[in-house]
């Protein structure tokens, strides 16, 4: 029989963390005592400030539909938000509101790229970009990072990348997987290869924007020559540990951002009303009100590097943001552990998850073959016992 699934959905990849945290899932279900750094998801509890503000809209009976690219009050907080951390002036008709920055991200996509259209993706990249395009009937290039260079690509590379196709590049600072965190100088420097190539467009995903420790925040659309070519991707889901709630937003040229809202009208509608309600709560508070996470995820950074450093064969680099290592672990390739044969990053994870009850993601996933992905966004308890356990099987 042959399959009656669309081509379209044939083509497309399961997302590589998300198997692994239902793998995880279903260990643990059968009793195993699994420690799961799969998930790039805090492990706080959204603060209260912000729960207080859902509770008073139910009781407030927002309860309809909203409108498709959200509450005009929330465009207006995305707004303000927006010149305040990012020193980017978007109007309300640039805003679009969605279910998540994923969503928003599909939605550029669907809107941006044709059948055979050309995605840049600099890599380590989130494991959803290349799966978004290529349900944009796109095709998406990589541009190879290694661990040496920090995971960052060079402007000479970024040049030798383009083609007459190539349509969309995405950059996503500070970085899934890898922490990375551009600088604005570097940032201007490959926007001045960019500025060759009007037909390019920028999708800027930032956001881990507060999640940094000592590297400013610069958005690719401050850079005036990308203004108009930068859609600014960014919610509430990391910072603000409301990762449930749903809620991702762009800013946008308006011609982009209206057709945006076009495609949303026929796939979702507008975003949950109660979580709107909430977001622009979460918005108009100052950054200082989430510092004590930042502060954390910084301790439990340094406390993981440290414990991994100590374990031979791990190469790590010292990631600016966000909650994630990614360490080179291509140093076991070629070595058989506890009957585990180790070809690849996806071997390593697997022999991790079975042998030490440790889920990780490969960085096959990530574009990066020699790295996995593990999240310190767990207890300091659970990271110190998974690192333990993981250098019991190793040694």
């Amino acid at each position: 029989m042959t399959n009656p699934l669309s081509d379209r959905i044939n083509s497309l990849p399961i997302s590589a963390t998300l198997a692994m945290a239902a793998k995880a899932r279903e260990l643990k279900a059968q009793g195993k005592d699994i420690i799961s750094l799969s998930l790039g998801e805090p492990d706080f509890n959204t603060p209260d400030f912000i729960k207080e503000a859902a509770i008073k809209a139910i009781n407030d009976n927002y309860n309809s539909y909203s409108p498709v690219d959200g509450y005009a009050d929330l465009k207006q907080a995305i707004c303000t938000k927006f010149k305040r951390d990012n020193n980017l002036t978007y109007n309300l008709n640039q805003i679009v509101v969605s279910t998540g920055a994923k969503q928003s991200i599909a939605n550029v996509a669907m809107v941006l790229l044709n059948p055979g259209d050309e995605v840049l993706l600099p890599a380590p990249y989130w494991v959803s970009y290349s799966a978004i395009a290529t349900l944009a009937e796109a095709t998406f290039k990589e541009i190879p990072s290694t661990i040496e260079t920090n995971f960052k690509i060079t402007p000479q590379q970024l040049e030798e990348a383009i083609t007459p196709k190539t349509k969309m590049i995405f950059f996503n600072s500070p970085n899934n997987p890898s922490g990375t965190i551009y600088t604005e100088e570097e940032y201007r420097a490959l926007a001045k290869v960019l500025e060759k190539h009007p037909q390019i467009y920028i999708l800027s995903d930032e956001i881990y924007e507060h999640i940094n420790y000592g590297t400013p925040n610069f958005s690719f659309a401050a850079i005036e020559s990308m203004y108009h070519r930068t859609i600014t991707v960014n919610g509430v889901a990391k910072a603000f540990a409301m990762t449930g709630w749903r809620i991702g937003y762009i800013g946008a040229p308006e011609w982009i951002a209206k057709a945006c809202t076009k495609m949303q009208g026929q796939i979702t509608s507008g975003a949950n009303c109660i979580a709107q309600r909430a977001t622009i709560t979460a918005l108009e508070a100052p950054v200082s009100n989430i510092k004590y996470m930042v502060d954390e995820f910084r301790k439990r950074r340094d406390m993981v590097l440290e414990l991994l450093g100590k374990i031979d064969g791990f190469k790590l680099n010292i990631p600016g943001g966000a909650f994630y290592v990614f360490p080179d672990i291509s140093a076991f390739f070629g070595k058989n552990i506890k009957g585990h044969t180790i070809k690849n990053a996806s071997d390593f994870s697997m022999l991790l998850l079975e042998e030490a009850n440790v889920a990780t993601v490969t960085g096959d996933a990530f574009g990066a073959p020699s790295c996995i992905r593990l999240s310190y966004a767990a207890s300091e308890s659970q990271l110190k016992e998974a690192i333990r356990r993981i250098e019991e099987v190793l040694n």
